[in-house]
């Protein structure tokens, strides 16, 4: 099924899940346990990420033309960085360019992001997927400039903007995606198709990022796993194609949906 988190018209929020003719109606119960319909319509005010995230690791260079995109080797284990939660960001909200901490080279990254469902330790590849609550689309915006010459020497500081980690629109289940790998995977900006792949070209798949990081490390009800990004990223391009004030980016995932986000410059 699919489920979206929503604000209602007097400002509570809800889970709501959609029904056979694409309606929505409100949900009760826990998200990650027991979670069913409603009768009554839900009454959306605005679309929310469909979780808040008890933390966000993301992996780096996980198809194997992004590697080559960006002059890198594939890795032999995956590249692990995190997101602080400041940078989720609803569908329809704007990805902020940063002014004070000033970002001339911000980038697009649609991933498909897995939600872990259930506390997660120690779990056997084969075993992974029975831990996931479900899958969304994400876009793992990155401010290269920091990502790669001022950040440090790592790269957790230009991925981790205010903004930087928009999620959604929906959380679909395992009983209607079963299979993760397959999925065509696209990034738009204004409407000009950036990047076209395949979830099924990922290095590491889903089942093997769940038990790398799961081992003698538990992964909360929540976490939520960005799997990396395919070729077709701004920095590759010739010249490359940074984010702009007033540019649509929308993430596109067969199966689950589109997340479509404006872009605004921070006020100074």
């Amino acid at each position: 099924m699919k489920i979206i988190r929503y604000e209602d018209r007097r400002g509570k929020i809800h889970h709501a899940i959609e029904q056979g003719d694409g309606s929505y109606h409100r949900a009760e119960g826990d998200l990650f346990s027991a979670v069913r319909a409603m009768q009554d319509v839900a009454d959306i005010g605005r679309i929310l990420a469909p979780v808040v995230p008890t933390m966000i690791w993301c992996i780096g260079q996980n198809y194997r033309l992004h590697s080559k995109e960006v002059g890198m080797k594939d890795p032999d284990y995956p590249i692990v960085f995190a997101k602080g939660p400041n940078a989720l960001q609803h569908p329809g909200e704007p990805i902020v360019l940063p002014r004070f901490g000033r970002s001339e080279e911000v980038d697009y990254e649609a991933e498909l992001v897995v939600i872990i469902g259930k506390p997660c330790k120690n779990v056997v590849r084969g075993q992974a997927l029975d831990y996931v609550a479900g899958y969304t689309c994400g876009n793992d915006v990155s401010a290269r400039d920091w990502q790669l010459k001022t950040g440090g020497g790592q790269w957790c500081r230009g991925k981790t903007f205010d903004t930087f980690a928009p999620l959604g629109p929906c959380l679909v289940t395992p009983d209607t995606l079963t299979d993760p790998s397959g999925l065509r995977i696209q990034t738009t900006v204004n409407g000009e198709t950036r990047q076209d792949a395949n979830t099924g070209e990922m290095i590491f798949d889903v089942p093997t990022l769940i038990e790398f990081l799961s081992k003698s490390s538990t992964l909360l009800p929540g976490t939520a796993i960005f799997t990396g990004t395919p070729h077709g990223v701004g920095m590759a391009h010739t010249p490359p194609k940074w984010l702009a004030e007033g540019d649509q980016v929308s993430i596109i995932i067969e199966k689950i949906g589109t997340l479509s986000n404006p872009v605004r410059s921070e006020t100074i």
